[in-house]
């Protein structure tokens, strides 16, 4: 891997206990981050601590629970965090295989795949800010498209996991220009990337396996979070350690469309 930014900066992952997840964490301990585990479930997390400390036994690893399809939870996250964040990784993604609804009345795979990623930027931003210079990675994939912006939520047509995830990825991939165009690139920049073809739980849920060590795929996230050579490049989509043309990006209007429809959802 390239030169790493940093001197035990800090680094906060959603989705930190997945296969790719634990990946990132782990390559994050390896360039020398502090590390905030952002999980559902503190068992897991403990587990994932653990492990992880079995090689690296002076990692610097914490964790804090956040659902992130709820709102109101990453407010609070955000309202009661107390340290720098210099990068911030969103991968947290789930893909149920019936629609299901979150306590808001929010399609789950929208809240937590889409608008999840969405709040974490808006209530971090601030935070983000005043860490700079910081980084923010959204992990989305090139498995994307689908998207309706007149059924979000799939309320009217039929829904069907493998759609809502496309959808889902295809949305990160949009609203990842038009964020990153609310922050100076001097201090905040905000890129996304296909994280790689890992077999987890998501991608079996999905029906599929994956050829990819979660190494592998962690390493085009990492690279976006860590490395020099892509200090204040931002709005831009990777795969495989490449910058690629993304061509959901080419549709301004329907991402500044999609960005009004993220800002309307309110606590």
């Amino acid at each position: 891997m390239t030169s790493s930014i940093n001197s035990k900066k800090i680094a906060a992952v959603t989705g930190a206990t997945g296969a790719i997840g634990q990946a990132l964490v782990t390559g994050l301990v390896q360039n020398n981050f502090q590390v905030v585990l952002l999980v559902r479930d503190p068992q897991k997390a403990v587990r994932s601590i653990s492990k992880i400390n079995i090689s690296y036994n002076q990692a610097a690893l914490d964790y804090r629970v956040v659902d992130l399809s709820s709102q109101s939870d990453i407010k609070s996250l955000a309202d009661s965090w107390d340290i720098p964040l210099h990068v911030l990784i969103n991968n947290a993604a789930v893909t149920p295989r019936s629609r299901e609804e979150t306590d808001q009345g929010i399609e789950l795979q929208f809240a937590t795949n889409v608008l999840g990623y969405y709040w974490m930027i808006r209530y971090f931003s601030d935070i983000l800010r005043s860490s700079a210079p910081t980084r923010v990675v959204n992990v989305a994939s090139y498995w994307a498209g689908g998207l309706d912006l007149s059924d979000l939520e799939f309320k009217t047509r039929p829904y069907h996991n493998h759609k809502a995830y496309r959808q889902s990825k295809q949305a990160n991939r949009m609203l990842t220009p038009i964020m990153a165009n609310q922050f100076d690139p001097t201090q905040v920049t905000i890129n996304s990337c296909h994280p790689g073809d890992v077999n987890s739980n998501l991608s079996n849920n999905l029906g599929f396996g994956g050829s990819q060590s979660p190494a592998d795929g962690a390493a085009t996230p990492l690279w976006l979070a860590s490395s020099y050579q892509l200090s204040e490049i931002t709005g831009r989509y990777f795969e495989s350690l490449k910058d690629i043309e993304c061509p959901f990006g080419s549709n301004r209007l329907d991402s500044e469309k999609l960005f009004k429809i993220c800002q309307s959802y309110q606590i």
